[in-house]
Parts: structure tokens; C-alpha cells; sequence
């Protein structure tokens, strides 16, 4: 990683793979769950189009803000793929075909719903990712200052010339001692 804002060429490619992967599993999985089919072409297409969308956005953190819509239009796109590759393939016994390549409300509802979810998702995971990322850059570029930098042996200081400077006393330390400011009696 060149720094803690950008990614490299090969952190950007796996996270590309995984995210194609993740978005073409789950589109097969729901279209096939909703009684839809595709063909092999298809997947591989489809593959290779969340991975170029992947690439094209793994280069730094995303927000939910940038998430939502690529993934709204991943969906778009993938929808029109398995509809166009499901009306194409020869019609089969206990199969029927969509008349349309538009999706209906509900799923245009369903599409949206699956969208936010996934992109608050991938929103807190990209959130953890980087933070973790962060933290092993500045870990790490400790380790290095601490290789490079040349042992300076301790000198021994006489207790008696050890002088304690006024600001190391403790900030928020709070003296009780003495009696209290003011003594209340009750009569009895």
C-alpha cells in the first residue's frame, strides 16, 4: 500500500476479485431463487463487468454515497443480463420466460432494497478495512523507525541530579488533603 488514501495495483485487483465474485454469486443465487436461469456466458460476462466496476472504484475508501449507486446500477446491469440470457435460452419443460426485460415493482423494490442493504454493508466494511489498514501503516512505520534508528546507550544520571520538571506533575490530580473548606453542624 503507497499510503493510508490509496491502494496499490495488486490490493485493487484482489479486492476487485472478491467484490465480482460476492456481487455474481448472489445475483445467480437471487435470480435463480426468483425462477430465472442463465447461461455460462452470461456469469462470465457478468463477472467480468462487476470486476472492471470493482477496479474502477477499489482504489481508495468509498461511502455509502458512492456504494449505493454502482451497486444500484451493477444491479441494473446484471438484471438485464440473466433476464436477456433467461429469454434467449431454448425454452424447457417447467420453465416459462418473461415476455419483458423490465422488471416488475416489486422487484424493482426488491433491486432497491438489496442495493442500500449491501452498500451500508460494504460502506462499514470499507470503513473497517481502511481503519485497519491505517493502523497497521502507522504500526509498521514505527517498526521501521525503531530498525533504523541507532541504539543510543543510557547514560546513568546520580539521584541526586535527577530533577523532576513542574510539567510532569499530573494534569487532572486532585489534592483532598486538609480539612474541608466548610463544616456544617447540625443541632441536635
Amino acid at each position: 500500500m503507497t499510503s493510508a488514501t490509496s491502494a496499490s495495483t495488486p490490493f485493487r485487483v484482489v479486492r476487485a476479485a472478491v467484490f465480482a465474485t460476492v456481487s455474481v454469486v448472489l445475483s445467480v443465487g437471487a435470480h435463480a431463487w426468483a425462477g430465472g436461469s442463465t447461461t455460462a456466458t452470461a456469469v462470465l460476462v457478468a463477472l467480468t463487468l462487476s470486476f472492471l466496476v470493482g477496479v474502477a472504484l477499489a482504489g481508495r475508501e468509498r461511502s455509502a454515497r458512492v456504494i449505493f449507486p454502482a451497486l444500484a446500477g451493477c444491479q441494473a446491469v446484471l438484471h438485464l443480463l440473466f433476464s436477456y440470457a433467461h429469454t434467449v435460452e431454448p425454452m424447457t419443460a417447467g420453465h416459462h420466460h418473461a415476455t419483458t426485460l423490465l422488471p416488475s415493482l416489486s422487484m424493482l423494490l426488491t433491486h432497491a432494497w438489496a442495493a442500500g442493504l449491501t452498500a451500508l454493508w460494504l460502506a462499514r466494511g470499507e470503513a473497517l478495512l481502511w481503519a485497519l489498514l491505517r493502523r497497521l501503516e502507522v504500526r509498521l512505520l514505527l517498526l521501521l523507525r525503531v530498525a533504523v534508528e541507532p541504539a543510543h546507550p543510557q547514560v546513568a544520571v546520580p539521584a541526586d541530579r535527577v530533577v523532576i520538571p513542574a510539567s510532569a506533575s499530573l494534569r487532572h490530580e486532585i489534592s483532598r488533603r486538609g480539612p474541608p473548606g466548610t463544616v456544617s453542624l447540625l443541632a441536635a
